[in-house]
């Protein structure tokens, strides 16, 4: 297989083993069993594809392949006659979705992984990572990276969630109303998360991976019409969809980053922009903000200047102030450091986030390094530049940090 071949078969992957994945589970009611025959029959591709070309639907093929791989598994396991019988049922009539599965208000199997997987019975960061690996088409180590924890740590954590999920039967599909708050905030996070992988990827070539992108929010649409009174949720659709708007001017040609002072805002996409500051508007008559709406109305002061001079800083603090309140992370501490950078000098910006548990982040390096650059102390500026490139997997980002520092040297 070619080296095309092999980054066109890793992107099928990363679009399509979410879909099956959920899909199998449905199947088989068992998410072992889905994720090895899913593994198994992108393998199988591996070598059928190079010598028939690649079909005209990939996912239709992997699913076709992995539900019959599964199906060959069950029946070799002859003591296992419950799901002998199932596998019976489901070769019969592979589209019954009441085999496996208990369907809930929305048909869409994804959603119901997704409420299974941020079960209340499992802990919150496993809820998540746990999502991320069967959903979001990414690997323990770029869950790692957005978890800022060991690899190993995390694949403990994947590993002991998927166990609680079958020894408790935890069922898969989407809660009862009554059940939904309780079973929100994970999701929510977990939907922010798939999308920010795709608009920062953790690893790569390329800097934005678009149909993570697109995935986010077609699980933000899909809450949204699940949930309408959920004002987060709302929250967190006109997030993805501000922060979307800009996808367009975030690289240039040759796939360079460029930053946001110094993007073309008339590649801006003025319909995502209009949806979404109409929700963040919704949100506000609400008056019950949360740390989703409140990020959707940091974007949305963002798209409202039409210059990087335009932009009200001051409203930008303000909105990480309400933030930090709700959100107190070094993250977030970190976010509102730019801004007021901005406002008060870069000078009162570093003395801020000098004191964050954030070494690992490659963000709070090349964060630190503008601020030291603005300062004039541009050995220290390019030390830390240098430092941020050796934290991150995602090329662009690489050659964007060692151009920021060879500037300076």
């Amino acid at each position: 297989m070619s080296e095309s071949d092999a980054a066109l078969l890793a992107r099928i992957f990363r679009q399509e083993s979410g879909r099956c994945v959920a899909t199998l589970v449905r199947l088989f009611g068992d998410i072992d069993i889905a994720e090895e025959a899913v593994q198994e029959a992108f393998v199988q591709a591996a070598r059928s594809w190079l010598l028939s070309g690649f079909p005209p639907n990939p996912g239709a093929w992997i699913t076709t392949t992995a539900r019959n791989r599964a199906i060959d598994r069950l029946r070799r396991e002859s003591s296992r006659h419950r799901r002998h019988a199932q596998a019976v049922l489901i070769e019969r009539d592979p589209d019954d979705t009441s085999v496996g599965a208990s369907v809930g208000p929305m048909n869409d199997d994804r959603l119901r992984l997704m409420f299974t997987c941020c079960h209340p019975a499992l802990a919150t960061n496993a809820q998540i990572a746990l999502t991320l690996r069967l959903l979001g088409g990414l690997d323990t180590n770029e869950i790692a990276r957005a978890f800022l924890v060991p690899e190993a740590t995390l694949a403990q954590q994947i590993v002991r969630a998927k166990h609680k999920i079958r020894v408790n039967n935890i069922p898969y599909r989407i809660p009862a109303d009554h059940e939904l708050p309780d079973r929100l905030r994970p999701v929510l996070t977990v939907v922010y998360l798939i999308f920010n992988e795709g608009y920062r990827a953790t690893s790569g070539e390329e800097l934005i991976r678009g149909e993570l992108c697109a995935e986010g929010i077609r699980l933000a649409r899909l809450l949204a019409e699940l949930m309408p009174d959920e004002v987060e949720v709302v929250g967190l659709l006109a997030l993805l969809l501000l922060t979307e708007s800009r996808s367009a001017a975030r690289t240039a040609v040759d796939g360079s980053i460029v930053l946001l002072v110094d993007q073309n805002r008339a590649l801006w996409n003025r319909l995502l922009i209009a949806e979404g500051q109409t929700l963040v508007r919704a949100c506000l008559r609400r008056n019950a903000p949360g740390p989703f709406q409140i990020q959707a109305a940091i974007a949305a002061v963002h798209s409202d200047a039409a210059t990087a001079a335009d932009t009200d800083w001051l409203q930008i603090v303000a909105l990480y102030d309400q933030l930090t309140t709700q959100t107190p992370t070094p993250v977030v501490a970190l976010n509102r450091a730019i801004a007021v950078a901005e406002v008060d000098g870069a000078d009162v910006a570093l003395a801020l986030i000098e004191v964050l548990p954030l070494d690992t982040y490659h963000l709070f390096h090349a964060t630190r390094a503008e601020f030291l650059a603005r300062l004039g102390r541009l050995d220290e500026a390019a030390a830390a530049y240098a430092k941020a490139a050796t934290l991150t997997n995602n090329t662009a980002e690489q050659a964007f940090l060692q151009r920021r520092r060879g500037a300076l040297i």
